[in-house]
């Protein structure tokens, strides 16, 4: 498991959409990729946290290869 897989799961798990928007302005933001912040404030509230906990759980198997990664959108 890569380390910043991780971190990014730790920062998401306990601080939600707060641990995404840190993710998008630091070095562990994915290359190519941009966190969904407002996905994980506004889908988490909806879904009761749930979207929020299998986001934050997609992060250990966070992929770069894959086009589509939970919680993550590929930059064009």
């Amino acid at each position: 498991m890569d380390s910043q897989n991780l971190v990014r799961f730790l920062l998401t798990f306990f601080l939600g959409f707060l641990g995404s928007f840190i993710i998008n302005h630091t070095s562990l933001k994915p290359e190519g990729y941009k966190s969904r912040t407002a996905a994980y404030f506004f889908l988490s509230l909806i879904t009761f946290g749930i979207y929020g906990l299998v986001a934050s759980i997609c992060n250990f198997v966070f992929d770069p290869s894959k086009d589509r990664n939970i919680g993550y959108v590929k930059k064009q």
